[in-house]
């Protein structure tokens, strides 16, 4: 690879900036797989929250997006954390502006206000407590059941959460730009071609979706999931960075990217976020080099933020 006319050993250099500046790297499961391999830990939201709370490192690499470093922030205001590229945002974030979200709220009194972790600080601040979709079901059944719920941004999770807890919640119209993509018409007509092939979804997919998988699960249930089951053959419907993870745990089966709803022979990438893939190799080097791009909070902020995310990690 080169860089201004130089070539440049990306693993060497990230591993010796990690040494000389005791820095942690840690990498959502939906990052490219040279980024996975280059990261001290790989997880979902949850898992790297509670790795960002615990670690001991002066400076926290967040290979994610946006509002994940944030977070990594929330939970370590006397750390440094940087970001490979600050404009790794997120379209389910986006779509919750916290002014439109406030206005939501205050429409709503009595409600017990629950985030989806996928949020701003400034959306994390209006709520009550969050949740990611891992500990989602145990963060709703944790609300006494008289009192009335608002979640958001992401729709289909809230759905999902209604069918599975059985509380009817008030639901922000958020989506997720990636797990919208995929065609229940196509998976099915998949399955025909695969019959031993576990369908494996993630639940901000749409209903339809949702029905004819075999597993609904966060990308560490996703994961787990096709170490246990007996199947061979899995069609993954969700962002495809996770297949890397699932490759290296079951080596010996097969995984297969879940179509997408566009023309047949559309490219493969169209499943990939384009938020988390402006984290690359070279990117994540030169903020460990020049540390930079940076995550800075006001501290009032940081401090309401904050309390939701606590509420998150004491259930689990």
């Amino acid at each position: 690879m080169e860089l201004l006319g130089a070539r440049v050993d990306y693993f060497g250099e990230i591993e010796r900036l990690k040494v000389e500046m005791n820095a942690v790297i840690l990498a959502h499961y939906y990052q490219e797989p040279a980024v996975q391999d280059l990261a001290d830990f790989v997880g979902d939201s949850l898992a790297l929250a509670r790795q960002a709370q615990g670690t001991d490192a002066d400076v926290i690499v967040f290979c994610g997006v946006h509002f994940m470093a944030e977070t990594a922030k929330i939970l370590n205001p006397g750390k440094t954390v940087v970001l490979p590229d600050l404009e790794a945002g997120c379209s389910l974030a986006d779509s919750c502006p916290p002014e439109d979200f406030r206005r939501f709220i205050d429409e709503r009194p009595g409600h017990t206000v629950v985030s989806y972790v996928n949020t701003s600080a400034a959306v994390k601040a209006l709520s009550d407590i969050c949740c990611t979709s891992t500990n989602a079901e145990e963060v709703i059944a944790s609300i006494p059941e008289d009192t009335p719920i608002i979640f958001g941004p992401d729709k289909h999770l809230g759905r999902y959460l209604v069918e599975q807890t059985g509380r009817e919640m008030v639901l922000w119209p958020g989506t997720c730009m990636v797990h919208v993509l995929f065609s229940e018409r196509k998976i099915r007509q998949l399955k025909v071609r695969r019959p031993g092939a576990e369908v494996l979804a993630h639940p901000e997919c749409e209903e339809r979706v949702l029905r004819v998988a075999d597993h609904v699960g966060s990308t560490s249930s996703l994961l787990k999931r096709v170490v246990e089951s007996p199947a061979k053959e899995f069609i993954v419907a969700t962002e495809p960075g996770i297949i890397h993870q699932m490759q290296k745990a079951a080596p010996e089966k097969e995984f297969v990217r879940a179509p997408g709803k566009g023309p047949e022979g559309a490219c493969e990438a169209c499943s990939e976020c384009p938020h988390m893939r402006r984290n690359t190799l070279e990117k994540l080097y030169w903020c460990m080099r020049d540390l930079a791009p940076e995550i800075t909070l006001d501290e009032d902020l940081r401090s309401r933020a904050l309390s939701p995310i606590e509420r998150m990690l004491e259930i689990g």
